[in-house]
């Protein structure tokens, strides 16, 4: 099962992919942990992705596709592996889809999480965060007991600046324009699996399943 995860912000794909992890025990890799975890080792890798990092510049795609590489190699993959956040456009899945080739590792399934627009905006731009205690609420789908106060210790509920509507519209356009291509790619290769992301995480993940033929 070698898969890759597609779904806009606040579209739970990461929670998915971790329940996938649970039940089959195959891990899931994210890029930017993996720049992360390489940056504060210290490894060849980590050292070149700093270089670029420092001077404010996006880490090459060839240098992320190495740091996949090598953790791909890792034994706990063998059994498979899911990708999320990567790849983000064409020319990173034709890069990926090369080197997974050259592992024998050849991708399983695409699968995109799907979510409608307005619903996406109300998970993201309805997160509110205790300045306290740092628990999260939705004032849609989660609120507090009373407005803009922390149930667990009574602190001033307040809305980050990245979960504001303007912001969270641009990032939402940047997603789409960037990633849309990607699903007419995977459509080509037939592997694309779209499954419906809005409900209960746990039919959501039976959906999920059920589309994966497991």
């Amino acid at each position: 099962m070698n898969l890759v995860f597609l779904g806009a912000p606040g579209a739970g794909k990461g929670t998915q992919a971790k329940k996938l992890v649970e039940k089959y025990g195959i891990p899931q890799i994210s890029t930017g942990d993996l720049l992360r975890a390489a940056v504060a080792a210290g490894t060849p890798l980590g050292k070149e992705a700093k270089s670029y990092m420092d001077k404010g510049e996006l880490v090459p795609d060839s240098v992320v596709l190495a740091m996949v590489e090598e953790r791909l190699r890792q034994d706990d993959c063998k059994r498979g592996f899911i990708l999320d956040g990567f790849p983000r456009n064409t020319s990173q899945a034709e890069a990926l889809d090369k080197m997974l080739s050259a592992l024998n590792m050849p991708l399983t399934a695409a699968v995109s999480v799907d979510v409608p627009f307005d619903d996406l905006m109300k998970r993201l731009t309805g997160r509110r965060t205790c300045k306290a205690c740092g628990q999260m609420y939705n004032i849609y789908f989660n609120p507090p007991q009373k407005a803009n106060i922390c149930d667990k210790c009574g602190g001033e509920l307040f809305q980050r600046d990245d979960d504001k509507e303007e912001t969270i519209k641009k990032r939402l356009d940047v997603y789409s324009a960037q990633t849309a291509p990607l699903f007419d790619y995977y459509k080509k290769r037939g592997i694309l699996k779209s499954v419906d992301g809005t409900g209960n995480i746990d039919e959501i993940f039976a959906n999920i399943c059920k589309t994966l033929g497991f």
